[in-house]
């Protein structure tokens, strides 16, 4: 996002903003998240506080004048209050879902702790004692082996190449499905591509035999004629002669799910990427090293995947079964 047209913000949020964009190097869409979620903070704090009109719209409360003396006064009561509150909940009997809750107190704790250890302008963080909103544990939905094969089987048409090796990078290597649309002709090697992850972090994703074949086969047809310049180096190209998006892939990901006879509205790109994992646990793969693998990194595991090697990681691709397959062996075993 660009934060020079955002008029509608106190100087303080947009300098927490700015810090995490630059410094931070997050994602558009990490900041925007943040965007969001402060806003509705600060607006809800007003509305709570009495320092509106309670017929104000929640849209228009304007939030521009809050200053640090605002934010001092900051109650924990008042964070568990926002924690479940949505705008739509005014009049209606809206449930804000647990994800969300999640977010958004992640959104707020990293805000009073830039103000707190950063900034040094607040003297105690109300959040220290601010509790995550519990969160119900779920087994993430995957395919199993002989459904992979069924979805990659499913590519057919002019785009049936790009499509089969878009599906076998997810199913193989578990990108994320931005990781995968950033990809350039240029990050592909021998036995691995370079990934762009979460906060601009790049890593070495090693593939199999299988995927290999994919991407050669893909290489081979890929035409970049009528392609801009600034797209001549995307790796996967739409049907429009663009660099393929995030919508165009899932979109494709669903049609191919179809085709496939599985249910599409179970699974999408990043299901696929827990497929990739799945697969890969279990055929061995240390978690220490598959969370390398799929780029997770925090601070109690960053120390940890400093002392893999690149074996371990290579050793990690080989291990997923599909990856190990050839197209002909997968149409063989699906006849």
């Amino acid at each position: 996002m660009n934060l020079d047209e955002v008029c509608d913000i106190p100087d303080i949020l947009r300098e927490f903003l700015e810090y995490h964009s630059t410094v931070r190097g997050h994602s558009d869409r990490t900041v925007s998240a943040y965007y969001t979620d402060l806003k509705i903070l600060l607006r809800y704090l007003k509305r709570r506080r009495h320092q509106v009109d309670l017929k104000t719209p929640f849209s228009e409360i304007d939030i521009t004048d809050v200053d640090l003396d605002f934010l001092k006064a900051t109650k924990i009561e008042e964070l568990y209050g926002y924690q479940s509150f949505s705008p739509e909940m005014l009049g209606s009997s809206h449930a804000l879902s647990a994800a969300s809750r999640c977010r958004r107190t992640s959104s707020v704790k990293s805000f009073f702790n830039y103000l707190t250890t950063k900034r040094h302008l607040l003297e105690t963080n109300v959040c220290q004692e601010l509790d995550m909103p519990k969160r119900q544990a779920s087994l993430p939905k995957y395919l199993e082996e002989s459904e992979c094969e069924q979805l990659l089987n499913a590519c057919d048409g002019p785009f049936a190449l790009r499509d089969y090796c878009i599906l076998m990078l997810f199913i193989s290597c578990g990108l994320r499905i931005s990781e995968l649309v950033g990809l350039n002709v240029t990050d592909v090697y021998e036995d691995h591509v370079r990934v762009l992850g979460k906060g601009n972090k790049e890593r070495i994703v090693f593939f199999a035999n299988g995927c290999r074949e994919a991407i050669d086969d893909y290489l081979m047809v890929r035409n970049d004629e009528k392609v801009p310049d600034k797209d001549k180096n995307a790796l996967f190209i739409s049907q429009k002669n663009r660099r393929f998006g995030v919508r165009g892939v899932q979109q494709m990901v669903e049609s191919k799910l179809k085709l496939a006879g599985l249910d599409a509205t179970r699974y999408s790109p990043h299901k696929l990427r827990h497929t990739a994992a799945t697969l890969m646990l279990k055929n061995g793969v240390d978690t220490r090293a598959l969370q390398e693998v799929l780029g997770h990194s925090n601070l109690n595991t960053t120390q940890i995947y400093t002392h893999l090697d690149n074996a371990s990681l290579h050793e990690a691709a080989l291990a997923n079964p599909i990856g190990r397959k050839r197209r002909a062996e997968i149409e063989e075993d699906t006849e």
